[in-house]
């Protein structure tokens, strides 16, 4: 400390030359936040490998919805207008595609559009980042005419517009943190100069911070968040402002101890300095340990450790410049600058927490444990909450929740993709018996795919209807072979006729009509017999081949009569006549064999089809059959080719909800969906393809087991690390134990008290997700200061006794401590402001632990705890040990 009280003006130039060559070169921070500060989950999260394979197979398109609403039902002029819009926005850079409900097609109408057609919904395929689809979504605003009332949402544009929100809540933060901090010092020293130097040691201290930050974002890959810089306001002017207090109350002790600015200065630094020190690595090891987290959005709070670690140089180089040249003159014009008193509340209740510790303790158990028990981890996950509803996307979210469904804006996307083509006639299949298993899940309202691209089934693809269809075709062969039944009677009437007036000349070799009536007579009675079979048995197999010899015996019968005509021709008289009607009847028995052709093809295609079906496992597994010209149909190609990717090694389901997809119910619902699906899969073509889930809710579902999992493993990281680090600066065992101990007592009474204001009173559906990692964070990484501050002093003043060190300790720490946690408070009292409704959350955690720690724990419980273990506090190192006694 000599040294930098010696070359402090040196010190001080580096610094503030330091501070102004990183503003001018460093990277703008709030900007980087904008661009990657996004959610974003790590790659092997479900939902992150959906997007990747979409991503790589060229389909990482992104859907945007337009929704315009109407003051009537849709028209003739309105559908002008929105066809208008429509070509717009066809015609904007990074529109890929443009779903129009103005569609002969009803099913498509009547997804894209409110049962009163007041509100029709326009999809639009966009590619590029959030920031390009916001821009997109401003050009589409500005196609729309000022009379027409149109919103564009979408997850991009809520992601957009929540940065924009967290920007502004960092603009109010920093304002009103400035002016509290300045309010509250001035009430703590009574003094219009002391107050501005904590304020110029923190606000160089963030300049640097962020600058540097700034650089490590940008060319290291530093994770950040939309939360990073308010979390930095927050927390550096919060401890920032606290240390300055502790060595400032030492510094104004020491002097009035007689000794001077110099002295004053190195004395402090080397009693509160050490405290400082050892509060800071705690709060910076606390902070660091967040770098273990797999979240991106949790890592960003490393950015905090820097600040941390810039602070202690700070604090360490610069403060003293002030102390050692301003001296006395830093409290001006207080009249108390000299003096030093000590807190008479806390020296009442250390006094009382030794003398009957177990009372405290039970008085503390009943403050906290009915918090604690009535805990019910109740999150949420909308983040559209976390904004305020004037934003455009919002408003266009609620317009179709209300008028189309929740869960039409933002359904599950079930991705499935293989080593083998999935779009072929055998497996296509398989896809209809997955949506029907999906289906029977709760609170899902539809299934679109290749088999039901409408979100109904296509009833021509199942076999119960291809049956009804094949029974319909032999009801019409039965039919139509009736019909050719009277035709050949009709012939062999005929031909009766012709016999009997040609007499001799039907007799001719050859010639004799007689008989051809005679097979016509036969032909009509087996083909009865063919049609009572198909009436009866259905059995088209036997049916064929039977029609097949009936129509070689008409040809037969008609070779006959060709022939008998041309013996007849030679004759005279009416022969000519008869030569003619024997003609017709000829081509008569050729038009029913032609027809008798027709019917056997028909039933020949249908025994074909029987037949494959037969020897289709796709029928027997799934009841639905693919036959050739269904795979050639324009309008299916168009469906396979909208559900599939990856040249048909990717198939996709697109799955809609009957409930808010950003719900937690909605997460129950995914994991309901993954089960039914892989249940469904076993045995299938799609058993060995990999199965993942994309969209809001199935996002939402991997947040629920990251921030779940990386909590537990920060809590635990943290409390390691905590414990090593104050194991070895407080040569003990114990007291580590005892001191994070309290502070996870009064992490939970927090959350305790904070659903029940939030969920309980106000009606939310949860705590905002982020909040019990980031609230763990800094509550243990900042409460711990609070027991440093305590025990440290008590460390120096014990060898009175433990007794009686405590009650000192607590009394020369009381208004610090107090005066920090107020201020440490006040700081996060200035992100409620800010509209993010994960920072009030945050904030509300915060304050309550703090002042809870503050004014309760650490008076109440550490004294009562302290004296009952008395030597075995430093288990398992050794203090001399010194008698103690109790005063009460």
């Amino acid at each position: 400390m000599k040294f930098i009280v010696k070359f402090k003006w040196v010190i001080a130039a580096f610094i503030l030359a330091l501070t102004v060559i990183l503003m001018l070169t460093a990277p703008n921070l709030t900007k980087l936040a904008s661009e990657k500060g996004q959610s974003q989950l790590p790659d092997d999260a479900v939902s992150s490998r959906a997007s990747q394979i979409l991503k790589n197979a060229g389909e990482d398109s992104n859907t945007i919805s337009m929704v315009i609403k109407l003051d009537n039902a849709l028209d003739k002029d309105s559908e002008k207008q929105i066809q208008k819009i429509i070509d717009k926005t066809e015609k904007i850079k990074g529109v890929k595609d443009v779903t129009t409900p103005l569609t002969d097609d009803q099913d498509i109408r009547n997804q894209l559009m409110s049962k009163d057609k007041k509100t029709v919904l326009v999809p639009v395929t966009v590619s590029g980042s959030d920031e390009k689809v916001e821009k997109i979504a401003n050009q589409i605003y500005d196609s729309v005419p000022k009379d027409v009332t149109a919103y564009v949402t979408g997850a991009s544009l809520i992601n957009q517009d929540f940065a924009h929100s967290s920007e502004e809540g960092l603009k109010k933060t920093e304002f009103i943190t400035i002016f509290l901090i300045l309010g509250l010092l001035l009430l703590v020293f009574r003094s219009v100069v002391t107050p501005f130097i904590p304020i110029l040691i923190v606000g160089i201290t963030y300049l640097i911070s962020q600058s540097l930050l700034g650089i490590l974002v940008k060319n290291v890959d530093f994770p950040i968040s939309t939360f990073t810089q308010t979390f930095l306001v927050a927390i550096l002017f919060g401890i920032g402002t606290d240390y300055c207090i502790l060595l400032l109350n030492r510094f104004r002790e020491e002097l009035a101890n007689g000794h001077d600015k110099v002295e004053a200065t190195i004395t402090a630094y080397r009693t509160a300095g050490r405290t400082l020190f050892i509060s800071g690595i705690a709060v910076f090891i606390g902070f660091a340990a967040i770098g273990f987290a797999k979240f991106a959005i949790f890592q960003s709070a490393v950015g905090v450790a820097v600040g941390v670690g810039v602070l202690l140089v700070i604090l360490f180089t610069l403060l003293p410049l002030f102390m050692v040249t301003l001296g006395e003159k830093l409290f001006w014009p207080s009249k108390k600058v000299a003096s030093h008193s000590d807190n008479k509340l806390w020296g009442f209740l250390g006094r009382k927490a030794v003398a009957r510790p177990f009372v405290f303790l039970v008085i503390t158990a009943i403050i906290t444990v009915p918090f604690i028990v009535t805990y019910d981890s109740k999150v949420s996950f909308d983040s559209t909450a976390e904004i305020s509803s004037d934003y455009k996307s919002i408003k266009g979210l609620n317009a179709i929740s209300d008028a189309l469904g929740e869960g039409k804006a933002f359904p599950v996307n079930v991705i499935i993709k293989g080593d083998k083509e999935l779009t072929k006639a055998d497996v296509i299949p398989y896809l209809g018996n997955i949506s029907k298993a999906i289906e029977k899940v709760d609170h899902v309202d539809s299934v679109m795919t290749i088999t039901q691209p409408t979100g109904e089934k296509i009833d021509d693809l199942y076999v119960n209807s291809q049956l009804g269809s094949v029974s319909d075709g032999i009801k019409d062969a039965v039919k139509g072979i009736g019909d050719v039944q009277k035709g050949l009677s009709g012939i062999e009437k005929g031909l009766n006729q012709i016999a009997d007036q040609t007499g001799s000349a039907s007799k001719e070799p050859g010639g004799s009509l007689a008989p051809a009536a005679d097979g016509l007579a036969q032909v009509n009675q087996q083909l009865q017999l063919v049609s009572t079979q198909l009436s009866t048995t259905g059995n088209v197999q036997q049916a064929v081949p039977q029609l097949a010899a009936l129509s070689k015996q008409l040809t037969t019968i008609q070779t006959g009569l060709q022939q008998a005509n041309e013996n007849l021709s030679a004759q005279q008289g009416q022969v000519g006549t008869l030569s003619d009607s024997i003609n017709q009847l000829a081509e008569g028995v050729d038009s029913a064999n032609d027809g008798l052709t027709k019917i056997s093809d028909g039933l020949t295609k249908a025994t074909g089809m029987l037949d494959n079906m037969s020897d289709s496992s796709t029928v027997r597994d799934t009841g639905i059959y693919l036959p050739t010209e269904v795979m050639k149909d324009k309008g299916f190609k168009q469906s396979i080719d909208n559900y599939s990717f990856a040249d048909g090694k990717g198939v996709k389901l697109s799955v809609v909800l009957d409930q808010n997809p950003y719900s937690e119910e909605a997460i129950s619902t995914v994991k309901n969906i993954e089960k039914a699906v892989a249940s469904e899969v076993v045995d299938t073509p799609f058993e060995y393809t990999e199965i993942v889930y994309g969209g809001v809710s199935s996002s939402n579902a991997d947040l629920k087991d990251l921030s779940t999992t990386d909590l537990s493993r920060t809590m635990v990281i943290m409390m390691i690390g905590l414990f090593i680090v104050l194991t070895i600066l407080f040569r003990s065992m114990i007291m580590p134990v005892y001191m994070i101990a309290s502070l996870l007592l009064t992490y939970y009474t927090a959350m305790g008290i904070s659903e029940l204001l939030f969920v309980d009173i106000m009606g939310n559906d949860g705590i905002s997700w982020a909040v019990p990692f980031f609230s763990f964070v800094i509550l243990v990484a900042l409460g711990i200061d609070y027991s440093i501050f305590l025990l440290d002093r008590f460390n120096e003043e014990v060898k009175s006794g433990v007794a009686e060190g405590m009650v000192t300790s607590m009394s020369k720490m009381g208004s610090v401590i107090i005066t920090a946690a107020i201020i440490l408070a006040g700081t996060f009292g200035a992100m409620m402001p800010s509209g993010v409704l994960t920072l009030v959350h945050v904030a509300t955690v915060v304050i309550i632990g703090l002042l809870l720690y503050g004014l309760v724990i650490l008076p109440l419980l550490m004294p009562a705890i302290v004296v009952t273990l008395g030597e075995g506090n430093w288990w398992p190192f050794l203090r001399k040990k010194e008698k103690y006694k109790v005063e009460e």
